[in-house]
């Protein structure tokens, strides 16, 4: 029977794990991730079953997350479902391939949906080369909680996107922000978390006190941020499953603030200002024992760890101005790695090792570029009046960033852009400003 041919993921409540891929599948295009035009493939969607009477809402929504996921990406292109000639009754039908040509089709995309009375929602896939007649990879079956059926569309879209692209998937994955409100003189803020398409948004603080710079844990649960709501600026430890929160270093008499997890999650890398100098220091989560890792004469600030953990990304106005150094994590000796005109800051390390994010401010205007670990390579993707704090998806291909208008109304909103610059767009952030975005990992 066709449905042996599925691969079954039972996932109960949050716990939703993507099917793994055979090593016998080869990617279908092709990404130039330096720059090259990709023309984008046709892929439809056809009409996902119902199986059960209470499923048509669920089929219908899915798919459209799934549309959404894969046509923001630049790569692909959707054939509306009032264009399909082709219908599709059943996850196991037979494919009539000629009336899928006969609208430009390159990729078929086939599913089902069930929902039961106990609250659970099944949902099967097919993927389907057109110009080849043939399947792409088994099928996938996903079975979770209904209350997750966001989840499972993201996970059906990141097996899809994988498949086809050969990169590794980004859409199950989470921001941490800052919300903004009010006059820009009175600007209130908070932080926020939500889904990396805007949805689910959740407020973590109030405004009582300015938040800045929130970052991620590789677990995705916890968050760091400093704030100011015992006057002076703070890094902070957040759980996001308890809502727990505490001073980083309870002790500490000093400004502390632009934190980032190491990669093993056992310690956090961040500024430290005493004496009027400001340094690195690590600090060891489980004993909050601080060390300090640069002892030069000026600011220190905005450090990343490559995904490895035995490099660090800074930024320091050693040499005058803001630019960019790489040190052993263990401190030690920097090297300057950017070179071209104007300032650098905020060195992001990609996930994949490859490459570094940066904010680039040059004759009045700010750019998010990106750069080899070693400084050549520069390639600034985005240009506008205000431009900062990128952020890498968790497949190292795409960035997210904000992006302030000017004049008296002017206000930060985060935008997304791909490594080859031409595929922005602006995330929703249900009505509020938003700023200081920090991408998660893929989920577990």
């Amino acid at each position: 029977m066709l449905i042996s041919r599925f691969q079954t993921i039972i996932a109960l409540l949050l716990a939703l794990v993507a099917a793994p891929l055979g090593a016998q599948e080869r990617p279908v295009i092709e990404i130039d991730v330096s720059g090259g035009v990709i023309e984008p493939m046709n892929i439809a969607l056809a009409r996902f079953v119902p199986e059960t009477p209470d499923a048509g809402d669920y089929a219908a929504n899915i798919a459209s997350v799934i549309t959404s996921d894969l046509t923001g990406t630049g790569l692909f292109r959707e054939i509306p479902q009032e264009a399909h000639i082709g219908r599709v009754e059943s996850i196991n039908a037979t494919i009539e391939f000629a009336d899928w040509r006969a609208i430009s089709a390159q990729i078929l995309v086939i599913g089902s949906v069930a929902a039961s009375a106990t609250g659970e929602l099944t949902v099967k896939f097919r993927l389907f080369d057109v110009v080849t007649q043939r399947p792409i990879g088994d099928g996938v079956q996903l079975a979770g909680s209904q209350l997750q059926w966001r989840r499972m569309a993201h996970k059906l879209a990141d097996t899809i996107y994988t498949r086809l692209t050969g990169q590794g998937g980004y859409f199950d994955s989470r921001v941490v922000f800052v919300a903004e409100n009010g006059p820009k003189d009175a600007r209130l803020k908070r932080l926020a978390v939500m889904d990396y398409d805007g949805a689910n948004l959740q407020f973590l603080t109030d405004d009582s006190a300015i938040v800045l710079a929130p970052r991620f844990a590789p677990n995705a649960r916890d968050v760091l941020y400093t704030s100011y709501e015992n006057g002076a600026p703070q890094v902070f430890l957040m759980n996001l499953d308890t809502g727990q929160r505490q001073v980083l270093l309870a002790d500490a008499l000093n400004m502390t603030f632009a934190p980032r997890f190491a990669p093993d999650g056992a310690s956090v890398v961040m500024s430290m200002e005493q004496g009027g100098n400001t340094d690195l220091y690590s600090v060891n989560l489980a004993t909050r024992e601080a060390t300090r890792l640069t002892t030069d004469g000026s600011i220190d600030t905005a450090p990343s760890y490559a995904p490895d953990g035995s490099r660090i990304a800074f930024e320091s106005d050693r040499s005058g101005g803001q630019q960019i150094y790489v040190m052993p994590a263990g401190g030690g000796e920097a090297v300057r790695i950017s070179n071209g005109e104007g300032r650098y800051a905020t060195p992001v390390w990609s996930p994949r090792g490859d490459l570094i994010a940066f904010t680039k401010i040059l004759a009045g205007r700010f750019h998010i570029g990106v750069m080899n670990i070693d400084g050549t390579g520069e390639r600034l993707l985005t240009a506008s009046f205000l431009d900062e704090a990128p952020t890498w998806a968790p497949n190292g291909r795409v960035l997210m960033f904000f992006r302030e208008t000017a004049g008296e109304n002017g206000a930060p909103q985060i935008f997304s852009v791909d490594l080859s610059g031409r595929t922005m767009r602006m995330v929703p952030t249900a009505g509020n400003f938003a700023s200081d975005p920090a991408w998660s990992g893929l989920l577990r």
